[in-house]
């Protein structure tokens, strides 16, 4: 397998109708645990990554019901707070899913600051789904009385709150962390970075840098990393076993091996929902054009299999092998 960026969606570590409270989150991560301690028994060399939206979304809106009495905290420090938070998280059931499998590796958790443009157009038009699912009044109610953009989402049945979302340009620590691993660090330890897509900074340049209220696209991210760390393989793990075309119609497909030639046709034809599937979609197929040899996209469960080769969807470059349907 190689070096393997995995990028953990913050969907599947809060299920979307959930209760969205603290032993949910434990117990999705507990699961999903149990399958990277499996992969880190074989010794691949794993970097994690993650996503943030439910739960910085829940930080932003604790922050506005509490800011009579507390003092709102920007959105970048937010992030920061969730990456934290979530870096926690991964580290107590990750560390205790190797220690039952008796694997003598630790976590370690980096906090990631990521450099955005200021003049990106996402700081006009939002497009980053964050925070939890709200029926059809309670939105109408939102978008009114708090002026909030929002987007529905069909196959999930709720609406969600919307951010901006610049792209990202530079990881701050990238260069440190690649040293790092250059020391043989990434084989003792299970390096968790740039989760919730990162801090977004933008540069002032002379080593300054200032924070900026967005929420980074974690799967952007996510390639931005795997291309710094030259990894061989990025997977991206979401709430769908596969990606799909002609999602929620009859003519519905399930992509099992495709190149990435075939899936730049698939997403500019609309294929894929913006600000789900087809930031997940751009993401593999960037990290593919600087070189990368593979993308996965799948669940949790099916993980495993997945880098085997034996679910989800495999994307590769050009020359793509025999399918698997």
């Amino acid at each position: 397998m190689g070096r393997t960026v995995i990028a953990l969606g913050g969907n599947a570590l809060s299920r979307a109708h959930g209760a969205g409270n603290w032993t949910e989150e434990v117990e999705q991560m507990r699961a999903t645990a149990r399958v990277l301690a499996e992969l880190a028994a074989a010794g691949e060399e794993i970097i994690l990554t993650h996503g943030n939206g439910p739960q910085v979304g829940r930080l932003l809106r604790q922050n506005e019901i509490a800011e009579r009495e507390v003092p709102r905290l920007p959105l970048d420090v937010l992030g920061a707070e969730s990456e934290g938070q979530i870096g926690y998280l991964i580290a107590q059931e990750l560390g205790a899913a190797m220690h039952r499998l008796h694997i003598d590796r630790s976590v370690l958790v980096l906090l990631g600051r990521i450099v955005v443009n200021a003049k990106d157009p996402s700081f006009a038009h939002p497009t980053k789904p964050i925070g939890q699912y709200y029926p059809d009044s309670e939105a109408r109610l939102l978008r009114k009385s708090r002026g909030w953009t929002m987007a529905h989402d069909p196959a999930r049945g709720g609406w969600r709150r919307l951010v901006p979302s610049p792209q990202p340009l530079r990881w701050v620590e990238g260069d440190a962390v690649r040293r790092l691993i250059r020391t043989g660090l990434a084989q003792r330890a299970l390096l968790v970075v740039g989760g919730g897509g990162g801090i977004p900074v933008i540069s002032r340049g002379r080593g300054v840098f200032i924070g900026v209220e967005a929420v980074i696209d974690k799967d952007l991210t996510a390639a931005l990393i795997a291309t710094t760390v030259d990894a061989q393989t990025l997977a991206i793990v979401t709430d769908v076993s596969a990606v799909a075309v002609g999602f929620g119609r009859p003519w519905e497909r399930w992509l099992g091996d495709v190149s990435s030639t075939e899936m730049r046709g698939f997403l500019e034809k609309g294929e894929f929902g913006e600000g789900s599937m087809a930031p997940k979609v751009e993401a593999a197929l960037r990290f593919l054009d600087q070189g990368g040899r593979r993308v996965v996209i799948t669940d949790a469960p099916s993980l495993s299999r997945a880098l085997r080769g034996d679910a989800g969807t495999r994307i590769h470059g050009a020359k793509a092998p025999a399918r698997k349907r």
